[in-house]
């Protein structure tokens, strides 16, 4: 009899470890909702071949419970993203073998929800905050008329030399968009430019040429230029057949600004805006002609080619500040210095994170307080 017993014991025991227990049921944080985390323990018979795990739900409006995903072996977890916000939910895991099955407990009633703030991102709130309010204490700053130091970049410097060069030889000037379109940012930032230029070949008297890839794009300059010989009080200057729509295919929009500057031998040249393949074919034409060259684009590919073939070259970010800085106005002038202050501070950050991980090695006991600190800095 006592034999019995343990047998039947011992099964218990066998079944018991093989039925998975469901540990957690939870709303899963930092999200938007609609889902739900269920987390089990399991340990598989060594004698059987698991399958995997079933899921099962039933919401507290239904009558019966619906199998909703499969995790498969030595998971102990199973995120459910198909729930409805603030209704309750049951779950069951069954345990598959090849040969039978153990079905978990039921487990208690759980709801979803939206989460209002996401405390794994705090570090986006931190330096936005720190961000936004460089900008408007630089901006302050601005309005009162206190002057804000902003490094020279000599190809916006150039403009004027540039423009007086081709008046002093009796050429025209020649300013490309590339193969931009409107939506571009650095086309935005190149009509500022091609305003300055607009003003001054106004003044001038000189010529001024911008065939163009884009039909909107080309409106927007003749805007621009004629805006600008409106301000310079020349507005009979302007001549919109100066500013063409030559075509929308890359090459051959890059033989007709070939074509045009091997006609009219522009004195000056300006290539602002986004490029491609052709940027190299442009710019040994108008290095060709004897013309001083003036690129920016954001393109770090054709970033070499401008920069070999190219009297001055605005790389990168400098195309975007070449609206504060050729118009300091205050509102520029403020987010332009709060955007740098912010780069020179993310830039000290991350050296100040490479001294302590390098400390780390040498203090084993930091290695922790290391970990949390990055682990802030890069939660998504």
């Amino acid at each position: 009899m006592t034999k019995i017993f343990l047998v039947l014991l011992s099964l218990i025991a066998i079944l018991q470890a093989q039925v998975p227990k469901i540990l957690r049921v939870y709303d899963k944080p930092n999200d938007s909702g609609k889902a739900i985390i269920i987390e089990w323990r399991d340990e598989p018979d060594s004698t059987r071949s698991i399958v995997g795990y079933e899921i099962y739900r039933r919401a507290a409006d239904e009558d019966s419970f619906y199998n909703i995903g499969f995790a498969l072996p030595l998971s102990t977890s199973y995120e459910d993203a198909s729930t409805t916000d603030n209704k309750d939910y049951y779950y069951y895991v069954k345990a598959v073998y090849r040969d039978t099955s153990f079905v978990s407990d039921l487990s208690l009633p759980v709801r979803s929800y939206a989460q209002w703030f996401h405390k794994r991102r705090l570090n986006v709130l931190v330096f936005a905050i720190i961000i936004c309010g460089l900008v408007i204490w630089y901006t302050e700053r601005a309005k009162k008329g206190e002057k804000l130091y902003v490094r020279r970049i000599s190809g916006l410097d150039a403009i004027d030399d540039a423009v007086g060069r081709a008046t002093e030889m009796g050429r025209p000037i020649l300013f490309s968009f590339g193969l931009g379109v409107i939506t571009d940012v650095v086309t935005i930032a190149a009509l500022s430019i091609l305003r300055k230029i607009a003003r001054k070949s106004a003044e001038y008297q000189t010529k001024l040429i911008v065939p163009n890839y884009d039909p909107i794009v080309m409106a927007a300059a003749q805007e621009t230029v004629k805006q600008a010989y409106l301000e310079a009080g020349r507005p009979d200057l302007y001549n919109e057949n100066n500013l063409p729509f030559l075509t929308s295919d890359q090459f051959g929009y890059a033989a007709g600004v070939d074509g045009i500057m091997l006609r009219e031998r522009p004195g000056a040249v300006f290539w602002q805006g986004y490029f491609f393949a052709e940027s190299l074919i442009l710019a040994e034409t108008g290095h060709s002609i004897g013309a001083i060259q003036i690129a920016g684009t954001t393109a770090i590919t054709q970033l070499p080619f401008f920069i070999a073939a190219c009297d001055y070259t605005l790389i990168g970010e400098e195309m975007y500040a070449a609206s504060c800085y050729l118009n300091p106005e205050p509102q520029m002038l403020g987010s332009l210095k709060g955007e740098d202050t912010a780069k020179m501070i993310i830039t000290i950050l991350f050296i100040v994170l490479v001294l302590f991980a390098t400390l780390t090695k040498l203090i084993p006991s930091l290695n922790n307080l290391y970990l949390k600190i990055f682990d802030w800095f890069t939660a998504q």
